[in-house]
């Protein structure tokens, strides 16, 4: 029977939750729920000097967001050191590390000659069959792994298909430091291990760190048992939309950014990151529920996806009138603050996000909303307010303060009888009334606008505007 399918998604609190390791997050959650299995957050904190508490708050906060739980605690690599130097004394014990006594004068020695000789940058073995013994008592050493020097080493990856190494292109590189700390390789290895993650899905740019590790795996299997190699599948990263390597001018930046500044909904980038490397067809539009009993592995493609901020917009376009109102309603009132009325707002959210494309455009459609007498004008609605758009609007004032049915259809009916009678098209009257109500030349529909303004406040601005 084959073991429960157990992922984890690692990633190092140096900076926030960027939209690459977002999609690894979402990717590695999917798969696992999609087979039943558990989702594993491991926080890679052992780079002391540049992990940060505010980087960890801020990936838990991306992720809480994306709506990625986890099946336990997240892990802290940092408070493992001891299990991973167990394992590192275990490999040294059985033969399969040695102890290497290598000053950084000597390596910085070696690598000058080999850069002259144009040679490979690699740890030349010097310590490997060397007895300890030959180094000065109470030298510090560090530990390193015996890689295999033939041969080769063969991952059938679940994205890029079957990948082979040659063994003698790998290095002896170290896993317990001098100091007696564990490198990144080796506690990558043991945490997966005890978190029984059976399957490592992560960007491409791992895949060589799949072949230094495998030699772990295996050495470990053959000391104690129970050490399988994990299924790999390496994802192909996001590139811009001009095919270069993804950075913060196309988009690589936190998960929080795209909340706060631009202005996406979650349900939007968990939508666009999924169909960004992985695709079910033509569907672009795929909930969450979907997407759990779609995801696959056999669905990512092995290029590179370009990051696409308008197609994004698009989406979360989609997803805004989607949205409920009354939720709407409130991340819009968040944004505008203290005058905001959260019930003026959700009465007013079917007609505002006909077009927004983010909260931002929510909260720039309501602004007339809540503006104060007399209005600021933008320069396009100012010039509507000339001389002749005045003499309209005064019309407008006695036809509507007649008006007994506040409703978009009276309303509508008692304008366009005024436009018959004075032989223009409704658009004259329509777009001066824009200006005097909210100051801008775009709003939602004229009539929709009277209503929520409410009578009172609809002909005081009106009456402000009118000669």
């Amino acid at each position: 029977m084959a073991s429960p399918v157990v992922t984890r998604f690692a990633p190092s609190p140096t900076g926030f939750l960027h939209i690459g390791g977002a999609r690894t997050a979402l990717f590695n959650w999917l798969f696992a729920r999609h087979h039943g299995g558990k989702a594993l957050l491991r926080i890679e904190d052992t780079d002391k000097k540049r992990s940060t508490q505010e980087a960890i708050d801020a990936i838990l906060d991306g992720l809480d967001w994306l709506g990625l739980d986890y099946d336990e605690a997240p892990t802290f690599q940092s408070q493992r050191a001891d299990r991973h130097a167990e394992v590192a004394h275990k490999l040294l014990e059985a033969g399969h590390a040695y102890k290497c006594f290598a000053t950084p004068e000597e390596l910085e020695a070696m690598r000058a000659d080999q850069r002259a000789n144009k040679q490979p940058m690699r740890y030349d073995g010097r310590w490997r069959d060397r007895d300890p013994s030959e180094a000065p008592d109470g030298a510090p050493y560090a530990v390193r792994l015996k890689t295999p020097l033939e041969g080769e080493a063969t991952i059938e990856d679940k994205v890029q298909g079957t990948v082979s190494v040659r063994n003698e292109e790998l290095d002896d590189y170290i896993i317990l430091r001098a100091d007696g700390t564990p490198t990144y390789m080796l506690a990558a290895v043991v945490d997966d291990h005890d978190m029984g993650v059976t399957h490592v899905i992560r960007g491409d740019d791992h895949l060589n760190n799949a072949f230094r590790q495998l030699p772990i795996y295996r050495a470990m299997d053959e000391i104690e048992g129970g050490w399988p190699d994990p299924i790999y599948a390496h994802v192909p990263l996001i590139h811009g939309s001009d095919g270069a390597k993804l950075s913060k001018r196309h988009g690589a930046l936190g998960a929080e950014t795209y909340r706060d500044e631009f202005g996406i909904l979650p349900e939007a980038l968990f939508n666009y990151l999924l169909r960004l490397g992985w695709g079910h067809g033509d569907r672009e539009e795929i909930t969450r529920e979907e997407a759990v009993e779609l995801f696959d592995l056999a669905g990512v493609g092995k290029s590179p996806s370009r990051f696409d901020m308008k197609k994004l917009e698009n989406l979360n376009g989609h997803y805004i009138r989607e949205a409920d109102d009354a939720r709407l309603a409130g991340l819009v009132a968040s944004r505008i603050g203290e005058n905001a009325d959260v019930a003026i707002l959700t009465k007013a959210m079917p007609v505002l996000k006909t077009r927004a494309k983010n909260i931002d455009e929510l909260v720039e459609g309501a602004g007339f909303l809540f503006a104060k007498r007399p209005l600021e004008m933008t320069e396009k609605a100012a010039k509507l307010l000339d001389e002749e758009g005045r003499a309209r609007l005064a019309l407008v004032s006695t036809a509507l303060a007649k008006e007994n049915s506040w409703t978009i259809e009276a309303l509508e009916a008692t304008t366009k009888a005024l436009a018959e009678e004075q032989e223009l098209g409704l658009g004259k009257l329509a777009q001066p009334m824009r200006a005097a109500l909210t100051g801008t030349t775009t709003s939602p529909g004229i009539f929709d606008v009277l209503v929520l303004l409410g009578r009172e406040e609809s002909l005081a601005r009106i009456d402000a505007q009118a000669s």
